[in-house]
């Protein structure tokens, strides 16, 4: 089963064990699942702040060149990236910070200004699934070689699938690098 089939039961399983915990009648429960999901979130902050360290400490300085796919919302996306391994594994951690945050704000609103329950529990099983499915995670904490789908740079496997994979060939490279550098615009 692939992490996005994963991901679909956990939600939909969380919502309905979710639905038969008593949050709405038992203020006491209710208090347990926001510790439980301010904890989750905690650790996943912490998690990745300790996988940024590690990356540090490692500190490999490969170089990584790569075609970014081109983006249809940025007209002056995609193109040829350079950089080091380093500084690749910290850019992840980076959006995986940015993701928490944007949940922990999406779960403010949610509980908070629409008085909405059930996302706590279900929130606090997706993030702590979000941690063992991060690639970074994976290589710098659980010691996973970066071969296949831990390969950098890492696939996106979004909603236009390989459409939107970096490029990693030596054809593509060697065309990108051929392109003149897009004029910004003064």
């Amino acid at each position: 089963m692939n992490a996005q089939m994963a991901n679909l039961a956990i939600s939909l399983g969380g919502m309905q064990i979710a639905r038969k915990i008593p949050m709405d009648k038992d203020p006491q429960i209710l208090m347990y699942v926001r510790i439980g999901y301010v904890a989750a979130q905690l650790l996943c902050l912490a998690v990745y702040y300790y996988t940024s360290m590690k990356i540090k400490q490692k500190n490999d300085q490969t170089v990584l060149k790569y075609v970014e796919a081109k983006n249809p919302m940025s007209p002056d996306s995609g193109g040829l990236v350079t950089t080091t391994v380093r500084d690749y594994d910290l850019a992840e951690v980076s959006k995986a910070v940015r993701g928490v945050y944007m949940g922990v704000g999406m779960m403010a609103v949610l509980h908070l200004y629409m008085k909405f329950n059930p996302p706590l529990f279900v929130q606090t099983l997706t993030a702590l699934k979000g941690i063992y499915d991060a690639k970074v995670v994976q290589i710098h904490l659980f010691g996973k070689a970066a071969t296949g789908d831990l390969k950098r740079p890492f696939k996106v496997g979004g909603l236009f699938g390989a459409a939107s994979d970096p490029a990693t060939d030596a054809a593509s490279i060697k065309e990108a690098e051929s392109k003149p550098a897009p004029k910004k615009d003064e």
